[in-house]
């Protein structure tokens, strides 16, 4: 995610912004098994995706502090009491 966040720092040249990064990207980051079944319509096929590219989207947009290891001591911290 990093990577494809710094990828985005160069969308004056590459036009590669955090969306399209996202709409090319999270069908594979964020794969369903629901969408590639066959039941599933080409309408809510759609919609899928497209919740799928806005996770995505916010995680670039904040990769920083989701993926910050001031964040991950946090979280291992308050686990440790939830068991």
């Amino acid at each position: 995610m990093r990577h494809l966040a710094r990828l985005a720092d160069y969308c004056s040249i590459t036009n590669m912004h955090t969306k399209n990064l996202a709409i090319v990207w999270a069908p594979n980051l964020l794969r369903s098994k629901q969408i590639e079944s066959a039941c599933f319509s080409g309408t809510a096929a759609f919609m899928e995706v497209r919740i799928q590219s806005v996770v995505v989207e916010f995680i670039l947009n904040h990769v920083d502090v989701l993926f910050s290891s001031k964040l991950s001591s946090v979280i291992r911290d308050g686990a440790g009491g939830c068991f």
